[in-house]
């Protein structure tokens, strides 16, 4: 099968560099800016990925695609049939092929989005934990195991978040992983440092993985055999990568004054170069092993067992066109003229362009030969999974109790039963499982290893609160402290039901200011449309004692701001109750195949939800029912104190600040005064409910009503309304903006430090005097003071 690989090879060179050249040179243009497509960095992998994809991968394997080769990804996709030309010719433009593969945004097999350099790397290793648990378990026995595969730049080892999951990966006995990378050694600023891949190696051979170095093609090793061969590879082994890119760019001509340079006058090493053309001279040269088709497959198929590898394919980016090695191609683009010389060179014919099959002799016979390829035997390979039932979620509330203790109770109470939803449920938390009030729930659900592990306090009679064994029954998966793995990991779980076909319930805990650290992995999960449950805590300068690096300010602001991501902050445990029942459904809604939302709120389509947690315990309302407060959680808000046709002020708190709100509240009414509480359980889905209301307002629908307007609609003009939060004050300032209410908002802006929440409530003016003080001086006239302390 070489000659066909070699055929399929040159057909997507050509035609993921035809729909790049397109989109920038020939498609019209509106607004004069480059639409750019990474040619080089595609040509550098397109011999790998024909080898994967047409010889070495079955439909159970799963590969995330290097972000800058994802035209080689849509022209195998076009060839077999699974893109469309349409889409093809608006490559970057809007509905058209995406810049990197997308699983939500793109048409074709994306099994990962990727993007965000080496998050698509990380995530495989932790795809196939995800898939090693799911076989583990007796509902997932028949699972028939995958490779995970990262095709991998070079450049994306510099990102930290790889060598974190590679330990990780390490801990968790990882398998059935393949990280193919393409070393062509230059990057967006320059050429990748000497002696790079040999620290490579080392690290993946410290975390028990399997190194492979693909270094030289069958043209090289077929030298090497020759008189002087040996002196030959001696050269190539010692040259420079920026020599090396630099007389590869140059030519044969080039070339061979070079090497007869430095090797000639020597008999047998110029006979050898000799006896080839400057052209045969090039195409030796550059026959790299990550540049033969031949070689990869050979190499791929050599593999015979199931320990993670990284295979280290040399390439030269750019191979096979005229900006092959120029130090400015990973940018860069062909000219039309360079282009023009191009497609001669490959054998297109004008008008052929788009051509699947231009440059065959015998389409058909090409065609029943590309149907043979393993990996698309299936069709497409997205699953589905049955939508699990959601017991009724009750809490009978204490007298006092926090959130993040209520969340352990919840989870404590499914743990006991023997319901669908908790046998589904997977726990995870990085490193900080019991003081997030996860112990319960571990201690009887386990922890996950694929081997069984005693737990040594247990077996010596050592008394302990945390009785915890490593079993594959086990329900939680526990990580070091690293909150770029944590969310990689929801990120893989959450997309069980679509990868392995089997649903899987995921909850990952977290302190909640270190959400800010696993950023990027966390948008990466939404961006994929990953189904999980988030939940941050503690949370706030509520968490008094632990100084500012443990309280947070802006993680409200990012549940507002996080596409794809519902965010809720509820202070009672009743609230929370209902919010996670509602949310057990909210994850398993069908948003597979809509790229557009029907719903801004994401209602029909479901999403992922992030809880925001305290462990300041609060005195509870007593046992509510009503279908008003229920849906009211839900939909982000309901009145806990409902104002009067003359209510003078509102004071609208979300989170742990109700004590501080209710009392601040009291103290105004004993004054005769009207006021309202309103108690916000997320901003996020009021404000985006209020955004899309505008929307469909300016759309022409006149009636459409924001759950936030119903609720302010009655308010006199006149009210003030009061805000506070223990987080950002923009997260509720805009409240006033609904219908022009004046608005004092009460918030945090600056870090805390330690002391007592009291003294902390009172520094950042959040606690009930301040509220108070903030109505008095409303109805005395006076200026309001600043919401923030200065100290």
């Amino acid at each position: 099968m070489p000659a066909d690989l070699k055929a399929i090879e040159q057909r997507l060179l050509w035609l993921s560099h035809w729909m790049i050249h397109h989109a920038n040179h020939i498609r019209p243009k509106t607004d004069g800016i480059k639409v750019g497509g990474h040619q080089a960095s595609s040509a550098s992998m397109v011999s790998i990925m024909t080898a994967l994809y047409f010889q070495t991968l079955r439909p159970e394997d799963r590969v995330a695609v290097k972000p800058h080769a994802s035209p080689i990804f849509h022209a195998i996709q076009y060839l077999m049939g699974n893109q469309t030309r349409e889409k093809m010719e608006n490559f970057r433009g809007f509905g058209g092929v995406q810049s990197y593969p997308s699983r939500t945004k793109d048409i074709d097999d994306v099994d990962f989005s990727t993007g965000s350099v080496g998050l698509g790397v990380a995530i495989t290793s932790f795809a196939s934990l995800v898939q090693d648990y799911v076989q583990a378990k007796s509902w997932g026995a028949e699972q028939k195991l995958g490779r995970m595969i990262a095709l991998v730049g070079d450049a994306e080892l510099d990102e930290g978040n790889i060598y974190e999951a590679l330990q990780e990966g390490w801990k968790n006995d990882l398998r059935n992983c393949w990280w193919i990378i393409d070393y062509n050694r230059q990057s967006l600023d320059g050429i990748v440092r000497e002696g790079l891949f040999g620290r490579v190696e080392k690290i993946f051979d410290a975390f028990g993985w399997d190194v492979v170095r693909v270094k030289y093609g069958v043209l090289q090793r077929a030298a090497f055999e020759e008189p002087g061969g040996e002196k030959l590879r001696q050269w190539i082994d010692n040259c420079p990568n920026q020599l090396y890119s630099a007389l590869t760019f140059m030519g044969g001509a080039v070339w061979r004054q070079r090497l007869m340079d430095a090797l000639g006058d020597q008999g047998d090493v110029t006979a050898l170069i000799e006896k080839r053309s400057d052209k045969e001279l090039a195409a030796l040269m550059e026959n790299l092993g990550g540049n033969c088709v031949t070689t990869m497959a050979d190499t791929f198929a050599a593999i015979d067992h199931d320990r993670p590898v990284c295979f280290l394919a040399y390439t030269i980016k750019g191979w096979g066109t005229p900006i092959a090695g120029h130090k400015d191609n990973h940018g860069g683009l062909m000219n039309k003229t360079q282009m023009a010389e191009w497609q001669k060179y490959m054998g297109v014919a004008e008008g052929a362009e788009w051509d699947k099959f231009a440059t065959i002799a015998d389409p058909d016979a090409f065609e029943a030969m590309l149907a043979k390829a393993p990996f698309f035997a299936k069709g497409r390979r997205r699953y589905a999974d049955d939508v699990i039932d959601v017991p009724a979620i009750e809490l009978s509330s204490d007298r006092e109790i926090s959130t993040q203790m209520a969340f352990g109770k919840i989870l404590d109470n499914l743990s006991k039963g023997d319901s669908l939803l908790a046998e589904r449920i997977v726990t995870t938390s990085p490193d900080v499982t019991g003081t997030t009030n996860l112990g319960p729930w571990v201690n009887r659900r386990k922890l996950f290893a694929r081997a069984p592990q005693a737990d040594t306090f247990k077996a010596e009679n050592i008394p302990s609160t945390a009785k915890w064994e490593f079993t594959p029954d086990g329900q939680h998966i526990e990580l070091g402290i690293a909150e770029m793995n944590l969310f990689l990991l929801l990120a893989a779980a959450g997309l069980s039901h679509s990868v392995f076909g089997k649903r899987l319930i995921p909850i990952g805990t977290v302190y909640d200011p270190f959400v800010s650290r696993g950023l990027d992995a966390l948008n990466y999960a939404c961006y994929q449309d990953a189904r999980f449950m988030i939940v941050g805590t503690p949370s706030g300068v509520t968490l008094a004692p632990e100084g500012g690096a443990h309280q947070s300010i802006a993680s409200p602001l990012i549940g507002m701001s996080q596409d794809g991501l519902a965010a809720f902050e509820p202070a009672f445990a009743d609230e929370l109750a209902v919010i996670m029942e509602w949310a057990f459904a909210y994850l398993q809604k069908d948003g597979e195949g809509d790229p557009d939302e029907r719903t801004w709120l994401r209602d029909e389509t479901g999403g992922s939800v992030y809880l925001r947690l305290t462990t300041n315990p609060i005195e509870q309302t007593g046992k509510r029912a009503d279908d008003d407060f229920r849906q009211g959680a839900i939909d982000g808000a309901y009145w806990l104190r409902k104002p009067g046709p003359n209510c003078e002020v509102v004071i609208a708190y979300q989170g742990a600040v109700a004590s501080e709100a209710i009392k601040a509240a009291g103290s105004i009414a004993q004054g005769r005064r009207d006021v309202g509480v309103l108690a916000v359980t997320s901003a996020d889905r009021l404000n985006a409910g209020w955004t899309a209301a505008q929307r469909a307002r300016a759309g022409g629908t006149d009636g459409a009503q924001a759950h936030i307007e119903t609720l302010l609609n009655d308010l006199p003009r006149h009210c003030v309304l009061i805000t506070v939060i223990d987080g950002h004050p923009a997260t509720l300032s805009w409240l006033g903006a609904v219908y022009g209410h004046r608005t004092i908002s009460h918030g945090v802006e600056h870090f805390g430090q330690t002391g007592t929440i009291a003294d902390l409530y009172r520094h950042f003016r959040i606690d009930a005097d301040a509220l108070i003080q903030s109505a008095s001086a409303l109805s005395q006239g006076r200026k309001i003071p600043p919401v923030t302390a200065l100290g």
